[in-house]
């Protein structure tokens, strides 16, 4: 057997136990309805804003316009803004349930972003549950409500959707759909909702908790220098017994847009390595894994070896097959399912400076501000 043949079943081998040992996470499904609760728990939002001018009045207008039953009120927490982001939303109407605080100094030890969230949960009250959401999100006007109820009849302590991220310039539609796809990869969200392991993941733009699970894991406090934040959450109850559901939503969106490659390669490189736990090794194995499955099947088209070209071409068609269905929940065409490997390429690439940013202490940058440095 020729190295080439050898390395082409591999790769298919590879290919073939992600798709059938790995939660069916390349299927992307939206939750069916659920019934309403007898009760519905009082509820408090918390959105955290940094210069965010562009986006906020759309967002906030449809958190302050949300059908939801029970007691609900909303806390923006401007975090050093200084484009005017708080006087946006002071002129929006139904704000008399909306309160505006400012984040404190970024203490020693925090991330920007978990100082702000630290800040509104002071601000929460007595309120049962908290909802998480960033301010680039634009809510369905039942959004809290179905999370809300599905909460409390599945009995979970954490609820959270993947909203359908921005998806129109020719970067989005290379690399966002992929985003979703490589997530769901690393975190099935079917083991992310089983009790029975340890799989634990949420997606900040939009997470339901309940107050006395946040209070149980020690508060943000807890999670006060993660950089992916969410995960961490979602990890922390977890581990002190709490129930997760992470879901994929076609209703609830965000509309920050990604014009360009080199703005989702930045969102990319803020964090990935952060995800990979600042480990060389586990960067290493990263690659060389994404390589076998993802880069080598096109590779081996130009094999001498039948065989070999006939391998790389039946992994090049299953990995696209099982990319599909998430290129098709963003409406796209199936002609961007069939470039997943020049997608993983910008990835993997993202992600390697991500580490080189981390040994260069520029690792998390946003909006001005080296998180990464905070939590040193």
């Amino acid at each position: 057997m020729t190295v080439a043949t050898a390395s082409g079943l591999i790769s298919l081998a590879a290919s073939l136990v992600l798709l059938l040992m790995r939660g069916t996470f390349w299927w992307p499904r939206v939750p069916p309805a659920i019934r309403e609760p007898v009760r519905w728990p009082s509820v408090c939002a918390i959105v955290p804003a940094r210069d965010e001018a562009a986006l906020i009045e759309q967002s906030m207008a449809s958190l302050l316009r949300q059908d939801y039953p029970g007691a609900f009120s909303v806390v923006l927490v401007d975090d050093h803004s200084s484009d005017g982001t708080p006087d946006i939303v002071n002129r929006l109407p139904g704000s008399d349930h909306l309160r505006i605080v400012g984040a404190p100094p970024l203490p020693l030890g925090w991330s920007g972003k978990l100082s702000a969230m630290n800040r509104g949960v002071q601000e929460a009250g007595n309120a049962e549950l908290i909802l998480f959401t960033d301010a680039d999100i634009l809510h369905h006007p039942t959004n809290l409500r179905e999370m809300a109820a599905r909460l409390e009849r599945e009995n979970r302590d954490l609820v959270s959707l993947m909203v359908k991220l921005h998806c129109q310039s020719i970067g989005e539609r290379l690399l966002i759909p992929a985003f979703v796809f490589f997530f769901a990869m690393l975190y099935p969200f079917r083991w992310v909702r089983d009790s029975s392991r340890k799989t634990a993941a949420a997606a900040g733009g939009c997470m339901l908790i309940r107050a006395r699970a946040l209070e149980r894991i020690g508060g943000i406090a807890a999670i006060k220098s993660a950089s992916i934040d969410d995960c961490a959450l979602a990890r922390a109850v977890k581990d002190t017994g709490g129930s997760l559901r992470l879901d994929l939503t076609n209703a609830t969106a965000s509309i920050r847009p990604y014009p360009s490659l080199g703005s989702i390669w930045n969102m990319v490189a803020r964090n990935a390595f952060a995800q990979l736990r600042y480990s060389p090794s586990l960067l290493a194995g990263t690659v060389i894994g994404m390589a076998i499955v993802y880069l080598l099947p096109p590779v081996l088209l130009v094999a001498d070896i039948d065989v070999a070209r006939w391998l790389g071409a039946a992994g090049w068609a299953l990995m696209s097959l099982s990319y599909l269905p998430t290129v098709r929940f963003y409406r796209l065409s199936p002609v961007w399912a069939i470039l997943l490997p020049v997608t993983t390429l910008i990835y993997l690439g993202a992600t390697i400076a991500s580490a080189w940013q981390h040994y260069r202490g520029r690792g998390g940058l946003w909006k001005g501000r080296v998180e990464w440095r905070s939590v040193r």
